[in-house]
């Protein structure tokens, strides 16, 4: 990498790992700490409060994605964080579960995750842009990790609204980073037209990772519905269950550095992808498998094997997206992208605690073990045209 891709790489994960870091604090400790606003006491209203800001996100991803082709990256990033300020700050402030429902939607419009994507997209070149990716993706499982740690610490003696707080001070300081130490942003073609938004929503080869951003975050999602109470079933407490994700979290990028770069490197992305997909499914089968009497040595292995392939994929699809398109409609299909990612966060969610109610632990594995093998299928088919692509590009 030149200096200013490491710049812009470094600068631009540290504003999404904030913004990650901001949302994360809040849900280990949300169901417990909005028992104590009124209305909290009702599961459904505190499920939906949850949820809103997958729903309000997953909405204007593509609009976000499409003003930053037309007005610029920058712009559109202090937008997005201003509006996830106000709803930190609007959720540090409520007095009742309606208050931090409004709040939490505010967060989710603050939907700039495109407009970052596409700002590294713009200055990386094809040959390093997945390890400046690999930054913004593996920023999700870190983050993860590091609010199990945090979260219950901050929530004793600042409690959910000074989390709240918290969370849109981070925001802002993303602006200050977005304006002063992340590089100037590239010329854009302010000639976005329709049709192209059309092309990006036709094109095959985007289908096909879209499907696959949503299948990946609707397994990851559908998988902490469960792996909590199997890990306490386990005999590990919850308090340290952070033992447990935070070692699989580092190791993992361990894992990625040492194979997903080189092969990349050598042509062999299209395997590394198709073994990432075929692992993510050996997983989901692996829960299956230890679903009725999990040992903690079984599950441990098991998540650390979930984040070295979680981590190669989040890595890689943003990259390939980027790679399709030209720079002029690279915020519109990543957008799309992101749309397809936050309503498989959503859908991972709801349909997760839809299947572990309805059917066990058993069911929901096995369910997310099928979704992964459709994903490889598709995958094998749409991967060898993409692969023909990228040559050529």
């Amino acid at each position: 990498m030149t200096a200013t891709e490491r710049r812009a790489s470094v600068w631009l994960s540290s504003i999404f790992a904030l913004r990650m870091l901001g949302l994360f604090l809040v849900l280990p400790v949300f169901v417990l700490e909005a028992a104590r606003y009124p209305g909290g006491q009702d599961p459904a209203l505190v499920g939906l409060t949850m949820g809103l800001f997958g729903l309000t996100q997953a909405l204007l991803q593509i609009p976000f994605g499409m003003a930053s082709d037309a007005w610029g990256r920058k712009r559109v990033i202090v937008v997005g964080l201003l509006v996830f300020a106000a709803g930190s700050f609007v959720a540090a402030a409520a007095q009742d579960i309606h208050g931090l429902m409004i709040g939490r939607a505010l967060q989710g419009a603050g939907a700039m995750s495109a407009a970052v994507t596409a700002l590294l997209a713009d200055l990386t070149r094809d040959e390093v842009r997945t390890k400046g990716l690999a930054l913004l993706g593996g920023s999700i499982g870190l983050m993860f990790a590091l609010s199990l740690v945090l979260a219950p610490l901050l929530n004793t003696h600042i409690g959910l609204s000074g989390l709240f707080a918290t969370t849109g001070l981070m925001a802002l300081a993303g602006i200050f980073i977005t304006l002063r130490l992340v590089p100037a942003e590239p010329p854009q073609h302010k000639d976005l037209q329709g049709g192209r938004f059309w092309d990006v929503l036709r094109n095959r080869e985007l289908l096909g990772l879209n499907f696959g951003v949503f299948a990946l975050n609707a397994v990851q999602l559908a998988m902490w519905v469960a792996v909590p109470a199997m890990l306490v079933q386990a005999g590990l407490d919850k308090s340290l269950h952070w033992h447990v994700y935070l070692p699989a979290v580092l190791a993992s990028f361990v894992v990625m550095g040492g194979t997903l770069f080189p092969m990349e490197r050598r042509g062999h992305l299209r395997a590394v992808l198709l073994a990432a997909i075929a692992l993510l499914a050996l997983v989901q089968l692996g829960f299956l498998e230890i679903a009725g009497a999990p040992t903690l040595w079984g599950l441990a292995t098991l998540i650390l094997l979930f984040f070295c392939s979680f981590n190669i994929l989040e890595a890689s699809l943003p990259s390939l997206v980027s790679r399709l398109i030209p720079a002029s409609s690279r915020g519109s299909a990543l957008g799309v992208f992101n749309t397809a990612q936050s309503l498989g966060l959503f859908a991972g969610g709801a349909l997760g605690g839809l299947l572990l109610k309805s059917g066990g632990t058993g069911v929901l594995f096995g369910a997310m073990a099928g979704l992964s093998l459709l994903w490889l299928l598709l995958a094998w088919w749409l991967l060898p045209a993409l692969k023909r692509k990228q040559a050529s590009h």
